[in-house]
């Protein structure tokens, strides 16, 4: 009997709060902008990119392409996400961390 065996998304994955955050927290740490973006596109998909793409305006093609590992987003396009997923952006004392907005 052949393996079957299917394409790995982590967006399957993050189904708690504390799991995105942690995510994207990581994401940040990196410092790599290319990850953050691949990171915010995938909580994006995680959440409904179709819901995501009505909260911030945008579309989701653009969504897609922007929030991709290949991805250059507009800082604006970020917090546009950022706000649509209901978190925000806060420094500590060396690291960016995810917040829940409030």
């Amino acid at each position: 009997m052949p393996l079957k065996t299917t394409l790995f998304d982590v967006a399957d994955y993050l189904t708690t709060e504390e799991d995105i955050k942690a995510y994207l927290d990581e994401a940040l740490a990196s410092g790599d902008s290319r990850l953050v973006a691949a990171a915010l596109g995938d909580v994006a998909r995680a959440k409904g990119m179709t819901k995501i793409a009505e909260e911030t305006g945008l579309s989701r093609e653009s969504l897609y392409k922007s929030l991709s590992d290949k991805g250059n987003p507009e800082f604006g396009t970020v917090f546009k996400v950022l706000k649509a997923l209901g978190y925000s952006l806060h420094t500590g004392d060396a690291v960016a961390d995810i917040r829940e907005a409030s």
